[in-house]
């Protein structure tokens, strides 16, 4: 019998920046309170990057030489970076190729991929498919945001949510099992009237107009966005037990981005799981978009067992969904 290879995490890597920004200072900046803030998202603080000409790339560096140190890799040894975001540096070069070049990866090729809040998930499978075609043995996954970048400070339905931060992920050749076994991805354009940003694309470019009608910030109709990302989020993590015969009981945990805590605790709900078996950090970092999923694996990296299962889950704007089942490698 064959043994087919898959794609296994080797290593896991976060970065979030010093700055804090607690409910209490928001609420100097907008009508809310921390009582609202926590009952409704379940965040206590967020990080920001702060200072001039910070892009997301300088957040991605940090953790892609955190995982390098980590997993005793040598620059030069990686293949393929690539770099999930929204908030990239420039609109080109890619921040991947600003990030390769950073850490020395001189053998890589790399490139962004922009699918919101599952963008991680997105550019997780896009990777491992590259390991198991044998073309690809190191293959790095970022997944960086600095949504203070585009959060209006003065909107208090968004910049309550969101975070900067980056995670990061080397993805190596395995043929033990231990690895991504399977992935479920969607999208669906029509909701692009309840979660995108108006200005700054080629449909409307950058003018002293947009400026001025603030619409180079994220846009997002709350309610529409809170229903879609339950039932999506919910019915593709089911859809990819049921595809592997797994019950709740064998999952180690549901690794959910972190949109907000009703969503994740219906999304757990509905998979028949409990709250000691979700990994939640929203309550530190807020919402990092493309960050949330790698910084909860750096986070719970430490009661991760070898051959644990774990869900993956994402729902992004405009919409984008998925949900990825793997076995922890080590």
């Amino acid at each position: 019998m064959m043994t087919k290879t898959i794609a296994a995490i080797t290593g896991v890597q976060g970065y979030v920046p010093e700055y804090v920004l607690t409910n209490q200072e928001l609420e100097t900046m907008v009508d809310t309170s921390d009582d609202w803030i926590t009952t409704r998202t379940g965040i206590k603080e967020r990080r920001l990057l702060k200072g001039e000409n910070q892009g997301t790339s300088v957040m991605a560096i940090e953790a892609v030489n955190g995982l390098l140190n980590k997993t005793n890799t040598q620059p030069e040894e990686i293949d393929l970076l690539i770099c999930a975001t929204v908030t990239p540096d420039l609109v080109f070069p890619a921040t991947a190729n600003i990030i390769t070049n950073k850490v020395g990866a001189i053998n890589a090729f790399g490139y962004d991929i922009g699918a919101a809040c599952s963008g991680f998930l997105y550019a997780l499978t896009t990777g491992a498919k590259f390991i198991e075609s044998g073309t690809h043995k190191r293959v790095v996954i970022v997944g960086a945001d600095k949504m203070s970048a585009i959060v209006d400070y003065k909107d208090r339905t968004t910049c309550i949510i969101f975070g900067d931060g980056a995670g990061a992920v080397m993805l190596e050749p395995t043929e033990n099992g231990h690895g991504i076994v399977d992935s479920v991805l969607r999208s669906d354009g029509s909701g692009e009237e309840f979660l995108h940003m108006k200005a700054g694309g080629s449909r409307k470019p950058a003018s002293l107009e947009t400026v001025k009608n603030r619409e180079h910030y994220a846009f997002q109709e709350g309610s529409a966005v809170f229903k879609f990302a339950v039932k999506n989020m919910a019915d593709i993590s089911e859809e990819v037990m049921e595809r592997n015969n797994l019950t709740g009981e064998d999952v180690a945990y549901l690794v959910p981005h972190q949109a907000n805590k009703r969503i994740v605790d219906a999304t757990a709900r509905r998979m028949g799981i409990g709250d000691e078996k979700v990994m939640m950090n929203i309550e530190k970092y807020g919402n990092t978009t493309a960050a949330t999923i790698p910084l909860c694996l750096w986070d719970y990296e430490p009661k991760l067992k070898k051959g644990d299962n774990l869900i993956l889950a994402a729902f992004g704007g405009g919409f984008t969904w998925g949900a990825t089942y793997l076995k922890w490698a080590y």
